[in-house]
């Protein structure tokens, strides 16, 4: 019964959001302040998930240049979870078959988000270039998720390149984002306990060049690790209480 609530609630509000999203998206098509709009929006329906949700991020979050952020990507609870993260000038890399998911995906577009064609190395590449492209012609941060897949209760996955390629051909530091694990949440469960998302310190990518990638990917996967089993320790302990 109370799957049957939350699967109608979030129906409605699907819609809803879809009506007034495109409308006021429209006045403003893929203009990047969407995403924080949005995204702050999809976060406040954890509570209706029965998620305690908790955000860390740093006094300056919001007052910070360019980046690329990184986060762990785990299933569709990053709907309502991550995103409560996104920060101010930051546009999200997705696949592109998600422009074809009903009422999200039209949204996602027009809220300016980048569409990458994964299963084409070649044109996923090229969307890469023009992320630097982007970045360095405005003032918007990206937001990509390394591991490329959710990784479904698996932990931390392998990380694709693409988010380091970028990083280091717009010449910006790197912020992880950490979100712990959400493989345990019920739709059926009356109580989902604390998940907790936070942010990290910037990783400079200044010394770093092309043959340094792997590298680089490995030294943030390696933080983003021990952040995840801390933090999935800390809501075990908090879950308990």
């Amino acid at each position: 019964m109370i799957a049957l609530v939350r699967l109608l609630a979030t129906a409605l509000f699907a819609v809803v959001m879809f009506v007034f999203g495109c409308g006021y998206c429209l006045l403003s098509p893929r203009n990047p302040k969407h995403v924080f709009t949005f995204g702050r929006l999809f976060a406040k329906m954890s509570r209706v998930f029965g998620i305690k949700l908790e955000l860390r991020l740093p006094e300056d979050a919001y007052q910070r240049g360019q980046h690329i952020y990184i986060a762990n990507h785990q299933n569709n609870w990053d709907l309502f979870t991550v995103s409560a993260a996104v920060t101010p000038k930051v546009v999200t890399v997705g696949k592109k078959s998600l422009a074809w998911l009903p009422l999200f995906g039209q949204l996602y577009w027009l809220t300016g988000n980048i569409l990458i064609d994964r299963a084409n190395k070649t044109k996923a590449k090229g969307t890469i270039d023009q992320v630097v492209a982007s970045m360095k012609a405005s003032e918007v941060s990206v937001w990509m998720f390394p591991e490329g897949t959710r990784s479904r209760g698996r932990g931390l996955m392998p990380f694709k390149t693409g988010a380091f390629h970028a990083a280091i051909g717009a010449g910006v530091p790197i912020i992880p984002i950490v979100c712990s694990s959400t493989d345990q949440l019920k739709l059926n469960r009356w109580n989902n306990g604390h998940v907790i998302v936070e942010m990290l310190d910037p990783i400079s990518t200044e010394g770093y060049g092309k043959e340094h990638i792997r590298e680089l990917a490995e030294i943030c996967r390696a933080k983003m690790k021990a952040k995840l089993e801390s933090l999935d320790e800390e809501v075990k302990l908090r879950n308990q209480q």
